[in-house]
C-alpha cells in the first residue's frame, strides 16, 4: 500500500475480500437515517467516520488500513459513509473531497483528516485517544457536554510556581501523578485551547490532607500572561471558594456558563489550600463544555426527497 503502515499489522488471508462486507470492525452506514443513531450509540467514545466514494482510488487504497485500525483501537467506533448513498450526511458535514475522516465525541465534531496516508490517520487517532476521557465514562457530565481535555493545547499552557518534580502536565492524567506548587501554596495556571470553547464546569481535584486547592480566581482570554501580583489585584471572571466536596474524585465545580461562552484561554489563580499548607497539590484538572463551532447532529437536515441523486451534493463538491 502506498505510504506504508508500519504501526499497523494487517491480518488478511490470501484471497480475503477487503471491501465493506469484510470490515468487521467498521460499521457501514447504508443511508442518512442510520448516521445519527450510530453517533448516539458511540456516546463519549471517539467516533472515526470515513467519507468515501465508489471508484475513488485513494479510498480503496486506505480501506484495508482503516479496517485494521478499527481492530487495533477497539475503544473507538469506526463508521464508513458513502457520499452518494448518504448525500444529506455528506452535505451537512461539508465534505468536499474523499477520503475525508471526521472525528466525533458525544455527536460533536472535534477534528478532521483528509487523504489516504494511513500513518497520518493513525497518528490523528492516537492523538485523540491519548488520555482519552471517553474511556472513563464519566456519568456526572451532563448530556450535550463533554470533557474538553482533547481540546487543550498543551504547547500553549503555562504554570508558574510549579515544582520541577511535579509539573503541570501531571494533573491532566488520571493516575498517581500530581501537580504541586514550589515556593509557596500559590499556582498560576494558563490553559490554552486549540479552538474556542464554551465552559460549563470544571474538575479540580486534590488530596484531603490540607493541600487541596481552595481559593480560586478564574480569568478568560487574557491578551498576555499575568504575574502573581497582577492576579491578586485584578477582577476575575469568576471567584470560587472550594469546599472539601468540590475537590473529591466525584466533585464538579459549576461555572457561570454565560460568562464562558467564547473562551480561547483560561488563567486559574490558586490563592490558597484547605489546610494552610506550605504547598498545594492538584491531582486532576479538566474542563467540561463544548466547542463553539460544534457540529451537533441534532441539527441534522435531510436532503429534499424531490432532488435527483447527486443534484445537491455534487455541485457543492465540484465533482
Amino acid at each position: 500500500m502506498p505510504g506504508g503502515l508500519p504501526a499497523v499489522t494487517l491480518h488478511i488471508a490470501p484471497g480475503t475480500a477487503t471491501g465493506p462486507a469484510a470490515m468487521a470492525g467498521v460499521k457501514v452506514i447504508a443511508n442518512d437515517t442510520e448516521f445519527q443513531p450510530e453517533l448516539s450509540a458511540a456516546g463519549s467514545r471517539l467516533a472515526v467516520v470515513k467519507f468515501t466514494m465508489r471508484g475513488c482510488g485513494p479510498c480503496l487504497r486506505i480501506a484495508p488500513a482503516f479496517s485494521a485500525l478499527s481492530n487495533k483501537y477497539p475503544q473507538a467506533t469506526f463508521l464508513e459513509v458513502d457520499v452518494h448513498q448518504c448525500q444529506g450526511t455528506a452535505a451537512t458535514n461539508n465534505i468536499s473531497a474523499t477520503p475525508t475522516f471526521l472525528f466525533f465525541r458525544n455527536k460533536v465534531r472535534i477534528d478532521q483528516y483528509q487523504g489516504a496516508d494511513a500513518v497520518g490517520l493513525e497518528d490523528k487517532i492516537k492523538q485523540h485517544l491519548e488520555n482519552d476521557p471517553g474511556n472513563s465514562e464519566d456519568t456526572d457530565i451532563p448530556k450535550g457536554y463533554m470533557d474538553l481535555l482533547p481540546f487543550i493545547n498543551k504547547a500553549g499552557c503555562e504554570c508558574l510556581n510549579e515544582s520541577d518534580e511535579h509539573g503541570f502536565e501531571n494533573c491532566l492524567r488520571k493516575d498517581s501523578s500530581y501537580l504541586e506548587s514550589d515556593c509557596d501554596e500559590q499556582l498560576l495556571i494558563t490553559v490554552a485551547f486549540s479552538q474556542p470553547v464554551k465552559l460549563y464546569s470544571m474538575k479540580l481535584q486534590g488530596p484531603d490532607n490540607g493541600q487541596g486547592p481552595k481559593g480560586i480566581k478564574i480569568f478568560t482570554n487574557l491578551p498576555r500572561s499575568m504575574d502573581f501580583e497582577e492576579a491578586e489585584r485584578s477582577e476575575p471572571t469568576q471567584a470560587l471558594q472550594l469546599g472539601p466536596e468540590d475537590i473529591r474524585e466525584d466533585g464538579i465545580v459549576q461555572l457561570r456558563y454565560v460568562k464562558f461562552q467564547n473562551v480561547n484561554s483560561v488563567t486559574l489563580f490558586v490563592q490558597s489550600n484547605h489546610g494552610d499548607e506550605e504547598t498545594t497539590r492538584i491531582t486532576y484538572f479538566t474542563f467540561i463544555g463544548t466547542p463553539v463551532q460544534a457540529t451537533n447532529m441534532n441539527d441534522f437536515k435531510r436532503v429534499s426527497p424531490l432532488l435527483t441523486p447527486g443534484e445537491q451534493l455534487e455541485p457543492a463538491l465540484g465533482w
